[in-house]
């Protein structure tokens, strides 16, 4: 009952939307195309899509996620095998994880699984494909297509499991012990100025779903500060583009100067009525909260040496640096520079000048970072797409990039988004910031051992790697190390308090030498 109340009030509310909108519809007298592109419900609009397309569905996380197309879709339960492309997997019955749960997916193709243990669970046991794409390779092969670009080269994953192919798409009914259906795709490589890049074909889209803030009535789009992400590029992408819009206006009445997204792209607009979703509701620390106290158990210890880890790695960050901190520890460095310093803050999902957690009352679904977290803009920030944000990444735009890792090796190989079998969290943006470390110097944070006391610093990475020859340095617990890419060789030049180079030694799978005049002090 309380669902059918719920139902009859948004049918209510979009028409009323509906009928405000049409109050101030665009004059037949302007000299333009008098045809408008209002559909009256996502339900209409959605009703041309078939069995076996293939859907791309904006937003990053559960920002910018078109909930209202996704919802329509999912009555249409004759639909089945579809192929979604879009950046994660959604997260429970929100983004497309409402469409794994009807079934209708027969395809992912995706950067990051991140937290879905459905969608995880059902690629480790046969019921769905996977296909894996770095988040910038992503986002330029959908470019590339609206662009058309048969395919380009980047130096995104080269000499990793995406150039060899050996990501499966697909495992056997029964799941991963029961073998390998459908292999990955292997690239074409070619090197240009002596480095290596792989050939990456371009993504064609059926239908793209996309949810922006305002839109007029001949389509023209603008998004909100990190929900542009992917979206703008997978609108002008598919031969059908939907947009759920929050605002419909007349047209005219944007600045050309605001718009995002060209009409000449968009094909149905629809009211947005999905409200919108917040994956991880961030706050900043009350200033009335006294900080914890130091604490004894092994969760309180693993995180003392966490927040020491990235202490460390913050003296790497020097005032005016345009930094980019992966997910996970290297966040932590943002709460140590040093005083006096001051930086960019870079997150793949479209921001340059990203500030601290919001408070309550400053807190706001359009703005997250990298890790679906909320966060708030510094003054003389800036917001973009994806495919903007992945180019600054490549094209070493960046001073520094600080990575969390599973394994490390003597030749500054890194290895951090996946176990075969076990863990399939996605390649997410990794890839590409560690894409071109001659020009952004690519830092590795990691406890020194597994949980098993095994090392994670290695001759040689057992696990696939995320690039090779990147790591410029390495920070642990223990110690600093300097990585000699081109030789391969590690050189040992910090010590933690307390810690011997001999203990050192015993902690780490690979040899190194000892800086000259011994190892400083952390």
């Amino acid at each position: 009952m309380f669902a059918l109340r719920n139902a009859n009030a948004n049918r209510v509310a979009t028409a009323l939307r509906l009928r405000a909108w049409r109050s101030l519809s665009t004059s037949t007298e302007l000299p333009v195309p008098n045809k408008s592109k209002v559909w009256n419900s996502a339900d209409e609009a959605v009703r041309d899509i078939q069995s076996g397309q293939t859907i791309l569905s904006g937003g990053f996380g559960l920002c910018g996620t078109p909930d209202t197309l996704i919802q329509a879709l999912a009555k249409r339960t004759d639909i089945r095998m579809l192929t979604a492309v879009s950046n994660n997997a959604g997260s429970g019955r929100f983004g497309l994880g409402l469409l794994l749960e009807t079934g209708q997916l027969d395809k992912m193709i995706a950067s990051y699984i991140g937290g879905n243990k459905l969608f995880e669970s059902m690629y480790l046991e046969g019921k769905i494909s996977l296909e894996l794409v770095p988040q910038g390779t992503l986002v330029e092969r959908l470019r590339a297509h609206a662009a058309g670009i048969p395919a380009f080269f980047t130096p995104t994953g080269a000499s990793t499991a995406v150039e060899h192919g050996s990501i499966p798409l697909r495992f056997k009914p029964g799941g991963f012990k029961e073998g390998v259906l459908i292999e990955g795709n292997k690239k074409e490589t070619r090197d240009f100025g002596g480095r290596r890049f792989v050939m990456e074909p371009a993504l064609k889209g059926d239908v793209a779903l996309v949810r922006a803030w305002k839109v007029d009535e001949a389509g023209n789009t603008v998004f909100r500060y990190t929900a542009n992400n992917f979206n703008r590029t997978m609108a002008s992408n598919a031969s059908l583009t939907i947009v759920e819009a929050e605002e419909i206006v007349p047209v005219g009445s944007l600045s050309p100067n605001a718009i995002h997204l060209p009409g000449i792209y968009v094909d149905r607009i629809v009211p947005a009525t999905a409200e919108k979703q917040i994956e991880s509701r961030t706050l900043a620390p009350d200033a009335t909260t006294p900080p914890p106290s130091p604490g004894t158990n092994a969760k309180d210890v693993a995180q003392d040496l966490r927040h020491r880890i990235g202490k460390r790695a913050a003296k790497e960050i020097k005032d005016g640096y345009y930094v980019n901190l992966g997910i996970g520890m290297p966040t932590l460095v943002a709460e140590y520079l040093e005083p006096g310093v001051r930086v960019w803050l870079q997150s793949e999902n479209g921001i340059l000048g990203m500030g601290p957690f919001p408070t309550p009352q400053t807190i706001d679904a359009d703005i997250i970072n990298a890790g679906k977290e909320t966060v708030t803009l510094l003054p003389g920030a800036s917001v973009f797409d994806s495919s903007d944000s992945f180019a600054m990444i490549r094209g070493g735009h960046m001073d520094v990039a600080i990575l969390g890792a599973m394994q490390v090796s003597q030749a500054g190989d890194i290895a951090n988004f996946m176990i075969p079998g076990k863990l399939v969290k996605g390649i997410g943006g990794a890839m590409d910031l560690v894409s071109n470390p001659d020009r952004t110097k690519v830092i590795a944070v990691l406890e020194h051992c597994a949980r098993d006391g095994t090392p994670k610093i290695l001759k040689e990475c057992s696990l696939p790697l995320t690039g090779a020859r990147t790591v410029s340095q390495i920070i642990t617990e223990l110690c600093v190390f300097n990585v000699d890419r081109a030789n391969g060789e590690l050189e040992l030049l910090e010590l933690a308090p307390g810690v011997s180079v001999e203990e050192v030694k015993s902690k780490t799978g690979c040899d190194f030498r000892v800086a000259s005049g011994g190892p400083k002090q952390m």
